[in-house]
């Protein structure tokens, strides 16, 4: 399959995503796009499953060009920004003109995802897009920003001293070569200039990326056990679904998908993990908390009934499950302060 554009076209796709203190960010960007902007800019903003998002509006109020929630089957327009609604992934339809919702797998712990809107503009409309990344947190977009430059189109990160979360810029730094680096302020005459640039020839997508793409078209619901295995099985499994992961060598970073679709960076993937990890030990506390009551409850019946030997057999099974706990919780605190100094080493400038 090729995509992209002819010696007339210019840069006329605008895809940007944010995460944790994007939304001052984004409503900086749009107040200083100008009126007359030939491209046309779709958003992704991380936003809570069940809220009502209010990004429409307040990328309205700050701007001049028409802010639009997105719509199913709605084509895309140069001059107005297109916002992804909370708990769908806002794509590119295949055909390149027009805004497709899907239901589809989490990717990198959340819908929408920046990865499956830069992905799909990428294969539908190649070396036209300019993909833009802003502050957040983890590794969202940093897959997505690789997938736009490797099908001819320009890549564009915030620079990560000026984000007020710079976890996702500076991931997307060492995912690729972004063309720019810039802080936010400069961020709208810069895309008002590159998006009246020609955009270069096209030429064929790579099989993975089409194969990804289609995953992120699929409605979860809907989607077979196995619904187009990308990458190299690994030794791990899917924290959300249970599966096998596959590895995926992405440019500098490696990414991870299962065989349902859920797709995670390394920094998303090692937090689940962590997660997970919580969870299983803090069930292990309460099912301990659970036994010693249990222990002592039968103490006192022993007790109850002269039964001395049983009394104290009781009691040190209790004593146990208490010690037990008291392990658990410290472990977790371990791993919480283990996370702390791995998220301060994270802030260092990489070499």
């Amino acid at each position: 399959m090729q995509v992209g554009a002819n010696s007339l076209d210019q840069h006329d796709t605008i895809v940007i995503g944010a995460s944790a203190g994007g939304v001052d960010t984004l409503a900086g960007v749009c107040r200083g796009l100008p009126e007359d902007l030939p491209a046309a800019v779709l958003v992704v903003q991380h936003i809570s499953p069940t809220s009502r998002s209010a990004m429409p509006e307040i990328l309205a109020r700050a701007g001049r060009l028409p802010v639009l929630p997105a719509v199913d089957g709605a084509p895309i327009r140069r001059g107005t920004i297109v916002v992804a609604p909370p708990d769908l992934h806002l794509l590119v339809s295949p055909d390149g003109e027009h805004i497709n919702l899907r239901r589809g797998p989490q990717e990198n712990r959340t819908r929408p995802a920046i990865d499956p809107l830069f992905r799909s503009a990428a294969v539908a409309r190649g070396p036209r897009v300019i993909g833009v990344v802003l502050s957040g947190m983890l590794d969202d977009g940093t897959a997505g920003l690789v997938a736009v430059k490797a099908c001819g189109g320009i890549s564009v990160v915030q620079d990560p001293e000026d984000a007020a979360w710079p976890d996702m810029p500076r991931n997307a730094l060492l995912g690729d070569s972004p063309d720019y680096c810039v802080p936010a302020a400069e961020l709208p005459m810069l895309l008002s200039r590159l998006a009246r640039t020609a955009a270069a020839a096209s030429f064929p997508v790579s099989p993975r990326l089409l194969a990804e793409a289609r995953i992120s078209q699929q409605e979860f619901a809907s989607m077979p056990p196995s619904s187009g295995a990308v990458g190299r099985p690994s030794r791990m499994s899917c924290p959300a679904c249970g599966g096998v992961l596959n590895e995926i060598e992405d440019e500098k970073l490696p990414r991870f998908r299962c065989q349902i679709g859920h797709a995670f960076g390394p920094e998303s993937l090692a937090l689940t993990q962590q997660e997970a990890l919580e969870e299983a030990l803090s069930v292990a506390i309460r099912t301990h908390h659970d036994r010693r009551q249990l222990f002592l409850r039968m103490r006192q019946q022993a007790e109850q009934r002269g039964m001395r030997h049983a009394s104290r057999r009781w009691q040190m099974a209790a004593e146990e499950a208490e010690r037990a706990a008291s392990l658990i919780s410290s472990a977790i605190g371990i791993l919480r302060s283990e996370e702390a100094e791995a998220v301060q080493d994270g802030m260092e400038p990489p070499d």
